[in-house]
């Protein structure tokens, strides 16, 4: 899930960094310092991570596939990586944006993922008819 998670984010990254005209490194998935509403490249990185978690939904669906499971592989991965930002930046983020952006994505992956899992096991359950005879 964490691959999911890393190519999905780096190709809407990439793909974003074309329109806005900026330069393309790590620096745009892992420093904290980029994520700036105020700037239109910080914009772009917002709406990659936003897309990335409706891309990682799907991972979810594909990969995980259990309604159950979606929560921890979601926070699994946003924990990897706000370590592997962690490491670095050599700080933890202290812009409440930043902490707020992970919470929105966060919550859409999960939820996204959880309906389309639950979806797909629910397509499994034969419904039947009872009748009873009177």
């Amino acid at each position: 899930m964490q691959a999911v998670y890393y190519v999905g984010l780096g190709l809407w990254v990439a793909v974003l960094d074309l329109f806005t005209g900026h330069h393309r490194s790590l620096d745009s998935m892992f420093k904290y310092q980029e994520l700036q509403v105020k700037e239109v490249h910080g914009r772009a990185v917002m709406v990659a991570f936003i897309l990335n978690a409706l891309t990682s939904s799907l991972g979810l669906w594909k990969v995980v596939q259990r309604t159950k499971q979606c929560l921890d592989f979601t926070v699994t991965a946003h924990i990897l990586h706000l370590l592997a930002s962690w490491c670095y930046n050599g700080h933890l983020p202290s812009q409440p944006s930043v902490w707020l952006l992970h919470l929105v994505t966060i919550t859409l992956m999960c939820v996204l993922g959880e309906y389309l899992c639950m979806r797909t096991e629910m397509q499994y359950i034969p419904i039947m008819n009872s009748k009873v005879d009177l």
